[in-house]
């Protein structure tokens, strides 16, 4: 029989997924899981580091090097 988690892995459990929603919500991604990602399904390729990733998102979220016109300011 599986026991239902304490309130204090519950409240840990919620409390990762508001800032992870968060840090989507500012454009920032979560670096552990794209790591796995990029460690599970390309083998033969090196993850970014985190501060990569970061700037990565970043310049995603705020159009640099988009060619389409589009400009945050």
């Amino acid at each position: 029989m599986q026991r239902s988690p304490n309130l204090m892995e519950r409240w840990k459990t919620l409390s990762k997924c508001v800032c992870d929603g968060a840090k989507l919500m500012v454009g920032q991604g979560d670096y552990a899981a794209y790591a796995e990602h990029v460690r599970r399904t390309h083998p033969d390729r090196q993850p970014m580091s985190e501060l990569e990733f970061f700037r990565n998102r970043e310049n995603a979220r705020f159009g640099v090097g988009n060619t389409s016109g589009f400009r945050c300011c």
